[in-house]
């Protein structure tokens, strides 16, 4: 567990990043309607083991698009040294995640993406900077958050209203505002995919509108998981399963259930 003093320096170095996100399109892909330009999407995951809340496997793919064909996958084990606390997810997985952006910017720097999915939240965080802002502000890459599960902060909470809204999403590519008490559009709630009537959670990581990152989001999407992460969560759970001896059960969902219903999930592709 994290000590007080942890926690405090967790939130002072938040708040330290917070103040280099970039809320707006700043890439001229961004603002194409058909995001002319944009030829190459990142994904980034880490699937842990069952029962192991140590080692888990950081993995980056990088995707041609439109085509959305694999060009670049980096799966590594990693030991994870700092512990799970709720609403720091990124002190224990980003720096794992930055490590194989640098390894990708060195190796191949031509593969380098333009932007990042992250299977998690940017600002629509408890402090307003989620994993997919601390990733992005590192790399100083566009960043989207994509979230499969609402996570419940400035009011937003998955109560009858919110079911109702999530039920008035009828096709794919319809959404809602997740608009918190203070007023405030956090994200935005997409379904992705025709045959899923579970909403994905769209939220601005770095370098990019909330409009473009719906937008990009519902352009990757062949089944409800946007393709960059699906891969990069695929991968991940084959490169463990070939790694470990005997095989071992590999758990989905890292500590904080963002990726809770993952089998579920994938059952709607």
């Amino acid at each position: 567990m994290a000590g007080p003093a942890e926690r405090s320096r967790w939130e002072r170095e938040q708040a330290r990043l917070k103040a280099g996100v970039v809320e707006q399109d700043t890439e001229p892909w961004q603002k194409d309607p058909n995001f002319a330009g944009l030829e190459r999407v990142g994904g980034v995951d880490l699937s842990y083991i069952k029962g192991d809340d140590t080692r888990a496997c950081a993995s980056l793919v990088v995707l041609s698009y439109p085509a959305l064909e694999v060009l670049y996958e980096d799966c590594r084990m990693v030991t994870l040294t700092a512990p799970y606390v709720a609403g720091f997810l990124a002190f224990r997985e980003v720096p794992f995640l930055v490590e194989a952006v640098q390894r990708l910017q060195q190796e191949q720097p031509r593969l380098r993406p333009q932007v990042l999915l992250v299977d998690g939240n940017g600002v629509l965080h408890h402090r307003g900077f989620g994993v997919a802002c601390h990733l992005g502000v590192l790399t100083d890459l566009p960043c989207v958050g994509v979230a499969k599960n609402l996570l419940q902060v400035d009011g937003l909470v998955r109560d009858e209203l919110h079911r109702e809204q999530i039920r008035s999403l009828q096709r794919s590519g319809d959404t809602f505002p997740l608009t918190g008490t203070s007023g405030r559009v956090l994200g935005m709630a997409l379904r992705s995919y025709h045959n899923s009537s579970k909403p994905l959670y769209v939220s601005v990581g770095h370098r990019v509108s909330l409009d473009t990152a719906v937008r990009l989001v519902g352009s990757c999407c062949r089944y409800r998981v946007p393709e960059p992460i699906r891969q990069a969560d695929i991968r991940s759970r084959e490169y463990i399963r070939k790694q470990l001896c005997p095989p071992l059960e590999v758990r989905p969902a890292g500590p904080e259930s963002k990726k809770e219903a993952e089998l579920e999930d994938y059952s709607d592709a």
